[in-house]
């Protein structure tokens, strides 16, 4: 007969399942309590970013008179700053072909946001993408439009996917910090892109400088607007993009795998505790968030471009980091936030050429900005601002 435990020997046992019990409860509730901020206070994902955006412009303003503008000029530069992002068809054509990469680019880092994740790697990942693309837009012949340019975007997302999926893999089985390598893959797709765009299978015939072929017109992307202008530039890329932002905002808050994704992000311990499987959680973010930088570059190459060039991103990946920061992670908010840098770019332009303004202070105003948003306790301070209680965190840092 088994010797029955003594009384110490069964106050230990129980103390032990108690502390369990306490531990279960408390990372249950630590993860639940994390999704209560998933509850958007539009009040607040409006108000602050609209003050951020308010003094930005305000701060501008006041570098320009510093640098010899008068007031006029600076009202003339904003007026020309307006009408250059929306004040003619072309106009809000230019606006539309800026934002369309930007909303995939911040999408990539704000989706890898709510993993816990910082995805610095969308130069890399738009480059390899666009490579992807364009080999596909001028390799294959003979097929109908649609089958032709469907291919294509499904190259950018391979491709972009690949370049991805290496980081989190490294983060999963290694531990190595995603921000080193996206970072030290965006020089690899850089150096890449140029070595391959000399090869005789991707160069453009007759050439001698890094130039792939052209893709063949049944690879472009048709512009929706020639009608009204036959030389506007706006393509369906915009509406793939807004409805790549509506699937995303689908896949985390009406999915198992977004809800794994979000519960990681917000504490991997607790989530790995609950049974979800952390790295493959980090593989697959990774691999998403570049197949939607890669089919940022795709676009591109598609609907804007035409052909690869070295560096033809123009830092859209970087761009896409402030897009995430201002959209606060949310893909709708993200949409927004692009059509606003896109608005800046289309704009400028505008100002430059009308208000004899340095282009170089649009991208002050977007620094500003991102300073702005990046410190809400600051624009809450100047404009006493009430904190909602349901502000959720942007983005994890360095020990995330």
């Amino acid at each position: 007969m088994a010797e029955q435990p003594g009384r110490a020997g069964l106050d230990a046992r129980d103390e032990t399942l108690g502390q369990e019990s306490v531990q279960g409860a408390s990372v249950r509730a630590a993860v639940m309590q994390s999704f209560a901020v998933d509850r958007l206070d539009w009040r607040t994902a409006f108000l602050v970013p609209g003050l951020a955006i308010f003094s930005a412009l305000v701060i501008g303003g006041l570098i320009l008179m510093a640098t010899g503008s008068s007031f006029s000029d600076v009202l003339s530069a904003y007026r020309a700053l307006f009408m250059g992002a929306f004040g003619s068809w072309r106009a809000i054509s230019e606006t539309l072909v800026a934002a369309t990469p930007l909303i995939l680019a911040g999408l990539a880092v704000a989706l890898a946001f709510r993993a816990g994740l910082f995805n610095i790697g969308g130069e890399g990942q738009i480059l390899i993408g666009g490579l992807f693309a364009v080999i596909l837009g001028f390799s294959i012949s003979g097929v109908p439009a649609p089958l032709h340019i469907t291919l294509a975007l499904l190259g950018g997302v391979l491709g972009g996917a690949i370049w991805g999926a290496i980081p989190g893999y490294l983060k999963a089985k290694t531990g190595a910090h995603e921000v080193i390598t996206t970072i030290m893959l965006n020089f690899i797709a850089l150096r890449l892109l140029d070595y391959l765009l000399l090869r005789s299978f991707i160069q453009r015939e007759g050439r001698n400088d890094p130039v792939s072929e052209s893709i063949l017109p049944s690879a472009q992307l048709p512009r929706f607007l020639t009608p009204v202008d036959p030389s506007l530039r706006v393509h369906i890329g915009i509406f793939i993009a807004i409805a790549i932002a509506a699937l995303t905002q689908w896949l985390l808050f009406r999915t198992k795998l977004g809800f794994e994704m979000r519960a990681v992000g917000a504490n991997p311990v607790a989530a790995k505790y609950a049974g979800i499987n952390v790295g493959r959680s980090y593989v697959i973010t990774m691999a998403i968030a570049g197949g939607m930088a890669g089919v940022a570059g795709a676009l591109q190459i598609l609907g804007v471009l035409g052909r690869a060039t070295p560096g033809f991103s123009a830092r859209l990946g970087f761009d896409g980091i402030a897009v995430a920061l201002l959209g606060r992670s949310n893909p709708y908010g993200v949409v927004l936030a692009a059509l606003l840098f896109g608005a800046l770019r289309a704009g400028g332009q505008e100002m430059q050429a009308t208000a004899n303004v340095g282009i170089d202070i649009i991208a002050v105003i977007q620094a500003l900005i991102i300073i702005f948003v990046a410190a809400p306790a600051l624009i809450r301070a100047i404009y006493r601002v009430k904190a909602s209680s349901a502000q959720a965190p942007i983005s994890k840092g360095w020990s995330g």
